[in-house]
């Protein structure tokens, strides 16, 4: 259990959880694609959405996983409206195939729930040639929402509801390398640091929200796109760390957060009314919080969106 912190502006805490954030909230009609949907808050988020009447489309690598959650989900529910798509976000091929899937379904798409992630991994590339961290958590992100960002349009233009993107963070952006986004570096196995690469991608996450907002401004679109820290919760994030991991399973339950409020500033961000409008902003503990100044420079911004553009633009040698 959470105990520190009291209630913020919003009315809710650290301590709030999923079903307490969406109380009253119908999300009837509504559409939401969560990635990592099969572990941990993804399944959290998951379930609280279907349970206000979302339709939700768990995008997972594990589809025999998601498909067990689902049962799961659907045996406490049997009104919830959930299907699973294979979806491995290390790989711009899998990310094409799904949103190509997706798009031919003829779906609606109101929601987006970039949550899926992995953490402090050894050095190793995805199979596109980049760095793992990097790959996973921020670039298959950045193409999978380029690629569904018609589908929101579309939507939120015939439903007149607004779409929201949200983005999972972490507080561990504030471990990022000290220049932020290593542009010349992404790939140098020599001078990687685990957890600095896991806050370069965290990192991204928030920028990549805060260049989407301001585009999706510029061309006066009905999409809200916010960033967030779920706080910290004992799931299999740890895994690649035994010591911590060890530590976290012995005394998680004392200071750290359960799944039900760890997924609870997910949840309010993208159904809370409180947020309806609000975009280019990161969420702690279901309140609007500040990220380090870094994360809310708008040239470094650009110059990520530029950088993970050319990296999963397709060549003219991958097209022949």
């Amino acid at each position: 259990m959470w105990i520190f912190w009291g209630k913020g502006p919003s009315g809710f805490s650290s301590s709030s959880t999923t079903e307490e954030v969406t109380q009253g909230i119908d999300g009837t009609g509504l559409t939401a694609i969560v990635t990592g949907a099969s572990s941990g808050i993804g399944v959290e988020t998951t379930r609280v959405l279907a349970l206000r009447g979302v339709h939700v489309v768990m995008a997972v690598r594990n589809v025999e996983a998601g498909k067990n959650v689902r049962e799961t989900i659907l045996n406490e529910n049997p009104s919830a409206k959930i299907d699973v798509m294979e979806l491995d976000l290390s790989s711009m091929a899998s990310v094409r195939k799904f949103a190509t899937e997706y798009i031919s379904l003829g779906l609606p798409l109101n929601l987006l729930i970039n949550n899926a992630g992995i953490m402090a991994t050894p050095f190793t590339l995805s199979q596109d040639g980049i760095e793992q961290q990097f790959a996973t958590n921020h670039l298959g992100h950045f193409l999978l929402t380029n690629l569904l960002l018609d589908a929101m349009k579309n939507t939120a233009h015939q439903t007149q509801r607004e779409g929201r993107i949200v983005n999972v963070s972490s507080v561990g952006h504030k471990g990022s390398y000290s220049e932020g986004i290593r542009f010349d570096k992404i790939n140098d196995e020599p001078s990687y640091i685990r957890l600095s690469a896991y806050g370069q991608s965290k990192l991204s996450n928030i920028l990549h929200a805060n260049e989407l907002t301001r585009r999706l401004k510029e061309a006066g679109v009905e999409i809200t796109a916010n960033s967030l820290h779920p706080g910290g919760i004992p799931t299999n994030l740890f895994r690649h760390h035994g010591f911590i991991n060890g530590i976290v399973n012995l005394i998680g339950r004392f200071v750290l957060k359960n799944v039900q409020q760890g997924a609870a500033t997910t949840c309010y961000v993208a159904l809370h009314p409180q947020v309806k409008g609000v975009s280019g902003e990161y969420f702690v503990d279901n309140n609007i919080a500040e990220p380090i100044p870094m994360a809310k420079d708008a040239a470094l911004a650009k110059k990520l969106w530029d950088f993970s553009l050319s990296l999963t633009t397709p060549k003219l040698l991958d097209l022949l």
